[in-house]
């Protein structure tokens, strides 16, 4: 049965295998430092590990029922706040006319999805930010 297991601040997805009456875990996937049982995932397991039975359904009702504690991390929103960063540069630096030329039009369309999301997930959040302000004077940075 594959289970999830935390080794510092990530998330795998391993499987217990005897061997030699001895158990030995079986690393599936890495699923981050919070997880998530996406479709790439299961495929990547279903590829590299085709003999093994899992019961994806049990395995994300679990991972559904998985409470993950509000994060005050200031390393996890430092590397967080990293992240938007080097987005933002590397968003910046796609053109719609390298779009056309370096890319299909599965990928082209699937990426415009994509920023469409992204666009919407800023927008909701950047709302319930200037709505209720974690710092005294945060609501003038939402302006």
């Amino acid at each position: 049965m594959a289970f999830l297991r935390r080794k510092g601040n990530s998330y795998y997805l391993v499987h217990n295998l005897r061997r030699g009456g001895k158990v030995k875990q079986l690393h599936l996937a890495c699923l981050g430092e919070r997880p998530r049982l996406t479709d790439d995932v299961i495929r990547k397991v279903r590829r590299n590990h085709p003999m093994l039975e899992v019961n994806w359904r049990e395995l994300r009702k679990r991972l559904d029922n998985h409470v993950e504690l509000l994060v005050t991390d200031t390393n996890y929103l430092n590397r967080l706040a990293a992240n938007v960063r080097k987005l933002n540069l590397e968003l910046a630096d796609v053109a719609p006319r390298w779009l056309a030329f370096g890319a299909s039009q599965e990928t082209a369309t699937e990426f415009v999805a994509l920023l469409k999301l992204l666009r919407s997930t800023l927008d909701i959040k950047l709302h319930e930010w200037h709505q209720a302000p974690l710092l005294p004077g945060m609501r003038k940075a939402f302006r």
